[in-house]
């Protein structure tokens, strides 16, 4: 893509700040980020989540990869760098969430390790959270919920990450799941704790 830079603009601060909204919310503003395979369980996982959250009183927003796709990102291909700059954006959408106080779950495959931590820069560490679904790949393909493996192995798609295109895992992220066993359930339950450890969320009866 061409990049432009953009000139003659100011950055203008509001009369309300960050931790104003996150009083009247009840919560901090919080970023997590579920990364793999397609198939890994990601967006199932996010749904469920944020269903709890909600269900707990707090304000959640799941941002899906092939949601964003028909709008944000529709004009983004599959190419390396059309997926970096899917990427890019999202973290940069991902930190006003943060900002408004939102607790946002993104499900993306993101395969490159450098783009995600591009995100946690943009995000900041206090307000990142990197879900890593270790789903492992025999177990992605045999779901295969969108049909995406077969054709990749048909040959009718090309640049499938996991089959001719490289996922990249996590180094250090802050939770591993593998959903071939632990349901989407226990995986909120564990990621609620997570928020509350980190003091984005109080606990239940708190």
């Amino acid at each position: 893509m061409t990049k432009i830079k953009a000139t003659n603009i100011t950055w203008h601060e509001g009369h309300v700040d960050r931790s104003e909204r996150e009083t009247m919310l009840k919560q901090k503003g919080a970023l997590i980020w579920m990364t793999g395979l397609s198939g890994s369980g990601k967006s199932t996982i996010a749904y469920t989540l944020e269903h709890a959250l909600v269900q707990r009183g707090h304000l959640a927003y799941v941002l899906d990869g092939d949601n964003i796709r028909f709008g944000l990102n529709k004009n983004l291909g599959f190419s390396p760098e059309d997926r970096t700059e899917n990427i890019r954006r999202i973290g940069e959408v991902g930190k006003l969430f943060a900002d408004a106080g939102i607790i946002t779950i993104t499900a993306f495959i993101s395969p490159y390790r450098d783009d995600r931590d591009v995100a946690r820069e943009t995000i900041g560490s206090e307000d990142f959270f990197e879900c890593f679904c270790d789903t492992p790949l025999d177990v992605c393909e045999e779901r295969d919920p969108k049909g995406l493996y077969k054709k990749a192995r048909a040959g009718e798609i090309k640049g499938f990450t996991g089959i001719d295109a490289p996922y990249e895992a996590p180094n250090k992220p802050e939770l591993v799941i593998d959903t071939s066993k632990r349901s989407p359930q226990e995986a909120a339950v564990e990621l609620c704790a997570m928020l509350e450890k980190a003091g984005k969320i109080t606990a239940l009866g708190e």
